[in-house]
């Protein structure tokens, strides 16, 4: 269970407690605030606080005092403008703190990007809980052939049967040690800093992880990637609907010009220019490597 009865029941208080505020305020924000979104089989993601908006990153670009003079279309015509532009200071001024629960191998992923502040659940002074990502079975894949970070075909038959098997009976019985090892009845009972290393990778942790817009857009433009991981995509994806109500002008430009555009080198500019004009292009006479090829035809479609 994702989010219990318990924690339920605190969210609920949260959201029902308001009060009178002279800061920006994202009305699309205000629905997610404290809202926990489930996420994978026991994780989930949930907005805890939130600063700026639109209008925030228009004002930063600007240096103006108090509400800027601009109409909305021309805010989201420099919110594009400095996306187009690669600019990121204006997106700094905004901040996001999220509460996040997820596997430890997951996070092991995520916390690469360190342009965030991350305060994680500690395992040395806490018990962890029985709890552990289980893939279903159509998320069971075999090592792709053509990329050595990707998954290829799903496991079928048997053989799916049994990797689930061992993935449930390896993390309980890995569990089940570390609860014996840390009791204290009738022992002394090991540390639970130590006890802690037996545990697997696909046991649950939880952090809270604050990062600006800019910072954030470039872990989404990654992580809700079809290229990236299953487990962590799934992640990117909620928080993408997230964004998508906080900053919604933001967000267009960023779905446009990141997730949904692409960045070419100058071989992959001047052959779509021979392209354009008529010449036959193929792989050797491009000047890019075979996987640069590949790469360029996906992009234009070839």
């Amino acid at each position: 269970m994702p989010v219990t009865p318990e924690q339920q029941a605190e969210i609920d208080e949260l959201r029902q407690a308001t009060q009178p505020t002279l800061r920006a305020v994202s009305p699309g924000m205000e629905k997610h605030l404290y809202k926990a979104v489930d996420v994978l089989d026991h994780g989930f993601v949930r907005v805890i606080d939130y600063m700026g908006d639109d209008e925030a990153i228009c004002q930063a670009a600007r240096v103006s005092y108090g509400r800027g003079t601009k109409s909305v279309q021309n805010d989201e015509g420099l919110i594009r403008y400095l996306m187009r532009h690669w600019h990121s200071t204006p997106f700094e001024m905004c901040e996001i703190k999220l509460h996040v629960k997820l596997p430890v191998f997951v996070a092991r992923q995520w916390i690469r990007h360190r342009t965030a502040n991350v305060n994680e659940y500690s395992a040395r002074y806490s018990i962890l809980d029985r709890e552990f990502y289980i893939p279903r079975a159509e998320d069971l894949a075999a090592q792709s052939v053509v990329n050595n970070q990707g998954r290829g075909e799903a496991l079928t038959g048997e053989e799916a049967e049994r990797v689930l098997r061992y993935l449930k009976d390896d993390a309980g019985r890995a569990y089940d040690h570390y609860e014996e090892m840390i009791s204290d009845e009738g022992q002394q009972g090991l540390a639970r800093e130590l006890a802690r290393m037996n545990l697997p990778a696909n046991i649950y942790t939880q952090w809270y992880w604050k990062v600006d817009l800019h910072n954030l857009f470039h872990f989404l433009r990654l992580r809700a990637d079809k290229h990236a991981q299953y487990e962590i995509r799934v992640y990117a994806d909620a928080i993408c609907e997230m964004v998508k109500d906080w900053v919604p002008a933001a967000y267009g430009a960023f779905e446009d010009y990141r997730l949904g555009g692409a960045t070419l080198s100058g071989k992959a500019l001047e052959c779509i220019r021979k392209m354009v004009a008529g010449e036959k292009v193929t792989q050797e006479t491009s000047g890019m490597s075979k996987g640069e090829w590949r790469e360029f035809m996906g992009v234009v479609g070839g």
